[in-house]
């Protein structure tokens, strides 16, 4: 499997017996995983460290594993990767578009839709985050009038989706309904990061704890 150039949270970077995990990624069932946006980076292992004394010659010490990591790119090396915003000091703006996917954390919840700040667009960074809103309608493809927006989501969820309207002029529409589609990371109430246990729900490895979410399948 060779390791992705760019990755977005969620995205599978490789098993644990081959790498090790750095910052911006997270381990879960044996395999790493990206936790934020941005450059995948593989470092070169150190050297290792002597060998001491009461150990035997002949014993051969474990192959040190590559390191991997996320890496935030510096402003002046945005255009090199393909990475533009809306801010000042040059550049082209890249706009959400329908059918672009995109990455966003949750602001604020009502009961008939999620704000959220819509921060990577088709895997480009953005330089300010546009606004956009999930409707209770959008968050899935069955039972729609079942749905219940504090059960879907958070304050602080990263979430991935898809732009299905321009909406107004202050808000992007975004859909979760695809199975690939919904909270990608999130914090539990004791502020601890949570793996997936089922399409609708996360658990707390720390507390045990479950909690309800529109859980997004992993890459």
């Amino acid at each position: 499997m060779a390791l992705p150039s760019i990755a977005l949270p969620g995205t599978l970077l490789g098993p644990a017996d081959k790498y090790l995990p750095g910052p911006g990624t997270h381990i879960h069932a044996s395999q790493i995983y990206a936790s934020i946006a941005g450059p995948v980076v593989s470092s070169k292992p150190s050297p290792a460290a002597p060998a001491s004394t009461s150990t035997s010659k002949t014993a051969k010490a474990p192959k040190p594993l590559p390191l991997l990591s996320i890496s935030r790119p510096a402003p002046a090396d945005d255009n090199a990767l393909g990475i533009i915003g809306n801010s000042g000091g040059g550049g082209t703006t890249i706009l959400p578009e329908i059918s672009s996917e995109v990455l966003g954390r949750i602001t604020r919840l009502s009961p008939r839709f999620a704000s959220l700040d819509i921060l990577v667009v088709n895997s480009s960074v953005c330089r300010e985050p546009f606004q956009g809103m999930i409707r209770r309608e959008d968050v899935r493809l069955t039972e729609k009038d079942k749905v219940k927006i504090e059960e879907s989501f958070r304050v602080g969820d990263l979430v991935r989706g898809v732009v299905i309207s321009l909406g107004d002029q202050s808000n992007y529409y975004v859909s979760t309904g695809s199975n690939e589609f919904g909270v990608v990371m999130a914090r539990s109430e004791a502020g601890n990061t949570m793996f997936p246990v089922s399409w609708r729900e996360f658990g707390d490895p720390r507390t045990g704890g479950r909690e309800r979410r529109k859980v997004a399948k992993p890459f």
